[in-house]
């Protein structure tokens, strides 16, 4: 089925013109592609189309990517947010028991269906605001066969919700009580079970959580060297809470990305940059946390790194189930601009995940886009707390999550 959409203002995020903007524009889907993209005063004379769209002069822009969610998990966290407000930093509450441990035995106790509804429902709420494609992370289940299940899930809501979804092993998230004082043998035990993973097609990537209450650099580093024999692609939850020198580890791999970032260094930086890196920010956790440590978004502005965003989507520090949100908060937060924010939730979003087949509006490129009740993509970053998305596409095909 070829459908021409007319009559739109397109963002195409394409080129060095702003925004790849073109005013008065067509996009002529074939399939599950865009078989052409432009102006519509050079449509192409006997352009064959089965049918046609007017959408009145309505903005259009690729199909929004959440590069990092851990969104399978049980329960929730909100009497840490308590114990936070009362004074309680993120460090003592992992320390005691809280955290990601608390987690952990929530989602170990639930079934799998369990899993899938509570994803599924977080997932809707991001393909409402117009996300097509999705990252989920395993990280909560921290045995062989828990991990194998939570991939599984996200694997699952690919499968049966209308977005695409690229899946991480995070098993190097936190020490489970079991290996309780045993950080190295836990590690001997994720590398082995890696290959299972891999094997069952389970997984896109690996990560790690490297930082004083994660893994050390040399744990990372054994991670990813058993990644990389795998032909797994790497990222890095990295200087997060202090620099321990992660960015530049995960560059030394060629890491698809290293994410959160508030204490990256200039040596970092240089580091990300040469590797190609895409450095994620993660507004959500920031917040949540109520950090003062930004990352150095100039220092990367400058020295030409691509950055993402995401909403970092967890029960513990950024429990956000907004993209849209994370356009206004890297603005307002970070200082991006608008049209570096929405970069980062189109193009670069999708170099995070090693998706060169979407994130602009291009021909050749994969049929994901939006339809939005604006006039400009910078009203979205501009204004929140509501959806002016009208209308999606996942590969060519509208949907309803």
């Amino acid at each position: 089925m070829r459908t021409l959409y007319r009559h739109a203002r397109l963002a195409t995020m394409t080129d060095d013109r702003p925004w790849g903007w073109i005013e008065r524009g067509a996009l002529l889907v074939d399939g599950e592609q865009l078989a052409w993209v432009g102006a519509e005063e050079a449509l192409p004379a006997g352009l064959a189309a089965e049918a046609e769209v007017g959408l009145g002069g309505a903005l259009v822009t690729p199909g929004l990517v959440d590069c990092h969610t851990h969104l399978v998990y049980g329960g929730d966290r909100a009497a840490e947010f308590e114990l936070r407000l009362q004074g309680a930093s993120y460090e003592a509450i992992a320390r005691a028991g809280g955290g990601i441990r608390s987690t952990l035995a929530a989602t170990r106790q639930a079934s799998d269906d369990e899993l899938f509804e509570s994803a599924a429902a977080r997932a809707r709420c991001l393909i409402a605001e117009g996300v097509t494609t999705l990252e989920i992370k395993s990280g909560y289940g921290l045995a062989e066969a828990q991990e194998a299940r939570c991939l599984g899930v996200a694997r699952r809501i690919g499968r049966e919700l209308p977005v695409s979804v690229r899946t991480t092993s995070l098993a190097a998230h936190a020490l489970p009580p079991e290996f309780e004082g045993r950080a190295d043998d836990y590690v001997d035990a994720l590398i082995d079970w890696l290959p299972r993973q891999q094997a069952a097609g389970l997984v896109d990537a690996v990560d790690a959580f490297c930082e004083t209450i994660g893994f050390t650099p040399a744990q990372t580093e054994r991670v990813f060297a058993a990644a990389t024999r795998l032909g797994l692609p790497v990222k890095l939850h990295a200087e997060q809470l202090s620099d321990q020198g992660g960015a530049a580890l995960a560059a030394r791999f060629g890491a698809l990305s290293a994410d959160h970032l508030e204490h990256l260094s200039a040596p970092g930086v240089a580091a990300m940059a040469a590797a190609g890196s895409v450095a994620v920010l993660l507004p959500g956790a920031y917040y949540f946390l109520r950090d003062t440590h930004l990352p150095p978004v100039q220092a990367l502005r400058e020295a030409g790194v691509p950055m993402a965003l995401a909403t970092d989507h967890n029960p513990g520090t950024s429990p956000v189930l907004s993209l849209l949100l994370m356009l206004n908060m890297a603005c307002t937060l970070f200082r991006l601009t608008p049209e570096e924010a929405w970069r980062g939730v189109t193009v670069h979003g999708a170099r995070a995940l090693g998706l060169a087949d979407r994130g602009c509006l291009a021909a050749g490129l994969r049929a994901d886009f939006a339809v939005w009740d604006a006039e400009h993509p910078r009203e979205m970053a501009y204004r929140f707390g509501h959806n002016p998305c009208r209308r999606s596409f996942h590969g060519g095909v509208e949907r309803s999550a």
